[in-house]
């Protein structure tokens, strides 16, 4: 297996367990140089702190990538998380366009939505810039709010088979590649994910736990983000991306009041181990 060279781009929340503090150590535990560009500096996340600082560094990336550029710097694979503007995803877009690989896998997580409703500072200008990102993605890996939105689908907490391959036939036409849709329940107690890949259709099923946390979302995609990388499957790395998720929730629960993030660092061994 080559040594792979992969960039992904989002915040850093200082304290918190999500964004880069989870893509960093996970993708790297999975064997593959890790390359960063943060979008925004926080002090904590934004769910559950109060007074966090804020800079965003949008104004830094056009610099970044007129340095690599000049340094001829090349990637193998660019994974996105969350953006903070429309001006911020214009900008990834031309770093995509001047430094990814001929070869280089691109993997969106078009952050920005759950449970039926876009994240507070979002809107539908938010979401035609993301559009236009995915079409750029050979993966993307959005929930169903996400796609909802991305699809101008109207969401739904009950469904069928027809209506998620609805949702994934309106990703596809967006330009996106392939589409992994978390989150996808048909029957209760149980959550899964459904592959999309070269025009086949797989689904994952796994047990839900009720006690989620602030950044599974993140762990997930950067779990599957290093599989796949690495050679896996789109059907294997989902997989792997979600029971390393579930042992990450299950992980949390043991510790009292980490209330603000998933303890994936104690189980990380056991992505590494699933990997081999």
């Amino acid at each position: 297996m080559s040594y792979k060279k992969l960039l992904t781009i989002q915040d850093i929340s200082c304290v918190g367990q999500c964004s880069l503090t989870v893509a960093l150590p996970i993708i790297s535990a999975c064997g593959i140089e890790t390359c960063v560009l943060p979008s925004a500096v926080l002090s904590t996340h934004t769910s559950g702190f109060k007074g966090y600082t804020f800079r965003d560094l949008t104004d830094d990336i056009p610099d970044i990538k007129a340095h690599w550029e000049k340094e001829n710097i090349k990637f193998d694979g660019i994974y996105t998380g969350y953006l903070g503007s429309a001006k911020q995803i214009d900008y990834v877009i031309d770093i995509i366009n001047s430094t990814k690989k001929d070869d280089a896998l691109v993997i969106i997580d078009p952050a920005m939505a759950d449970n039926g409703n876009l994240y507070p500072g979002f809107d539908l200008d938010f979401v035609a810039a993301m559009k236009k990102l995915c079409s750029k993605a050979d993966y993307i890996l959005p929930n169903i709010t996400e796609a909802c939105f991305l699809t101008a689908t109207e969401y739904k907490t009950t469904y069928d088979r027809k209506y998620i391959d609805m949702l994934i036939s309106r990703l596809i036409d967006l330009g996106c590649k392939n589409v992994i849709l978390t989150g996808v329940s048909y029957s209760e107690g149980k959550t899964g994910v459904v592959i999309y890949e070269n025009d086949s259709y797989s689904y994952y099923e796994h047990e839900f736990l009720p006690n989620g946390s602030h950044g599974t979302g993140d762990i997930y995609a950067s779990a599957f983000v290093g599989a796949k990388t690495i050679g896996k499957s789109a059907y294997d790395a989902a997989k792997i991306a979600a029971e390393y998720t579930v042992e990450c929730i299950k992980e949390t629960a043991k510790h009292d009041n980490h209330w603000y993030g998933a303890a994936f660092e104690p189980v990380i061994y056991k992505l590494i181990e699933a990997l081999k």
